[in-house]
């Protein structure tokens, strides 16, 4: 069977790689592709994130609160389509990151779209069609 081409691919870069991997593996429904030494790949289909780790040297001088606290200075916001917001909430808890409530989502072209946090404090976006 012929894949279908990458459509969006994206990296994230992890104090505990482990744990965040577990997060998008689990939100996500993603298989393992790849792992090495520091990294691991995880995709399905047409989306690929890999999860890399962070150099200890630099890693040391991160707290990683409990729960996460926002990492809201970063410039970008991984976004993705799901099948159902309940079932990422779930997976998210599960594994060390949360969704906002449910009334904090806001529709948007055909989506309801509702921001959550992987287990080391990164926003990440979750969109499903409406229904």
């Amino acid at each position: 069977m012929i894949e279908p081409p990458l459509a969006a691919s994206s990296v994230v870069y992890a104090k505990d790689m482990d744990r965040v991997a577990a997060f998008y593996q689990r939100t996500l429904g993603l298989k393992e592709l790849e792992d090495g030494p520091g990294f691991v790949v995880l995709g399905h289909g047409a989306v690929e994130v890999s999860i890399v780790r962070i150099p200890d040297a630099i890693a040391r001088s991160i707290h990683i609160a409990t729960p996460p606290a926002p990492r809201e200075e970063t410039p970008v916001k991984c976004s993705f389509l799901v099948d159902d917001l309940e079932r990422v909430r779930e997976a998210a808890e599960a594994t060390g990151g949360s969704l906002r409530p449910g009334a904090d989502a806001w529709h948007w072209r055909g989506q309801l779209h509702l921001d959550g946090l992987d287990p080391e404090g990164n926003v990440v976006q979750f969109r499903q069609r409406e229904r």
